[in-house]
């Protein structure tokens, strides 16, 4: 994916890191896959996956960070499913749409500390 050079339009920064997560189509707890973030930022996540998902959709995510031994669990919403290698990988982008507070706080202070790391 190429740099965007172009002013920053989201409400929070991301980081280009990658985590270990798990992904079903919520409602669907028998088809689960394992793959990893892209980048992720307090409202969202850009991952890739092993298949298109439609606009809309809501996946039900656990999100291994390196801070704390749980995984933390949410729900979030496709914005973008973008075939990156012919009906093999795809770049999917979600919003969140639910996780607790304590998740919430885990996924800012990730964010907060890889910032500042890579800003150095």
């Amino acid at each position: 994916m190429p740099d965007y050079s172009g002013q920053e339009r989201r409400r929070s920064p991301r980081v280009n890191k990658n985590f270990v997560v798990s992904y079903r189509i919520y409602g669907d707890p028998d088809d689960i896959d394992i793959s990893q973030t892209r980048n992720i930022s307090e409202g969202g996540i850009l991952l890739t996956t092993n298949r298109a998902f439609d606009a809309g959709t809501i996946l039900a995510i656990e999100i291994r960070l390196p801070f704390i031994s749980q995984p933390i669990r949410l729900l979030g919403k496709v914005l973008e499913s973008r075939e990156i290698a012919r009906n093999l990988i795809y770049e999917t982008r979600l919003v969140f749409t639910y996780m607790d507070d304590q998740s919430k706080t885990m996924v800012k202070n990730t964010v907060n500390y890889f910032s500042k790391k890579d800003s150095r």
